[in-house]
């Protein structure tokens, strides 16, 4: 376990899989990341405990300081050692919303992402009327990168898809560095 503040983020377990199997059977909270699809219990039971078969993938549960129930998950994905990047993703419960509890999460699988994976850049996809979450992604140092337009048709109606990355500060300077004494030698 991670331990932050007001949360904790650490492996999800099997008695994690109703409410990780709830949210993603609830229409409304499905919108926010991609088209509802009727949910298989064994496949998304496989997929939320097999991650440590995929070094690919990477899922944290978030817990609250105050009792052992998930309040929301991290997601870590296409971790790719070679060219050091990784997606980041984070999700929390309604009722948990609003008291920053998402912020410490991020921020946690943030330090995690630099200091245990040795990664250098994180990318994300967020739709554009998820304003809460891009202003979260953006309060971490995320930035815009592009933007696809009319990429997804999810309830009805085509939405926008924001990209958005950040990168390791110390890593992307001296990067910049090494390109610098390559230009000038």
């Amino acid at each position: 376990m991670i331990f932050g503040d007001q949360i904790a983020i650490g492996p999800i377990l099997p008695i994690d899989i109703p409410r990780l199997f709830q949210w993603f059977d609830d229409v409304d909270e499905v919108r926010l990341n991609e088209p509802y699809r009727p949910l298989n219990w064994h496949r998304q039971e496989s997929f939320w405990l097999n991650a440590d078969n995929d070094h690919s993938r990477c899922f944290f549960a978030i817990r609250s300081r105050e009792g052992p129930e998930i309040i929301g998950f991290v997601q870590i994905s296409r971790i790719d050692p070679i060219h050091r990047s990784a997606m980041i993703g984070i999700q929390i419960d309604k009722a948990h919303r609003g008291r920053g509890h998402g912020r410490e999460a991020l921020g946690l699988a943030i330090d995690y992402c630099w200091n245990h994976l040795n990664l250098t850049r994180l990318t994300l996809n967020a739709f554009a009327g998820n304003e809460r979450a891009i202003a979260l992604y953006g309060k971490a140092g995320f930035q815009q990168e592009g933007r696809f337009r009319d990429a997804l048709f999810i309830g009805g109606e085509w939405i926008d898809v924001i990209a958005m990355a950040l990168h390791h500060p110390e890593r992307v300077v001296s990067r910049r560095r090494e390109s610098a004494l390559h230009a000038v030698s």
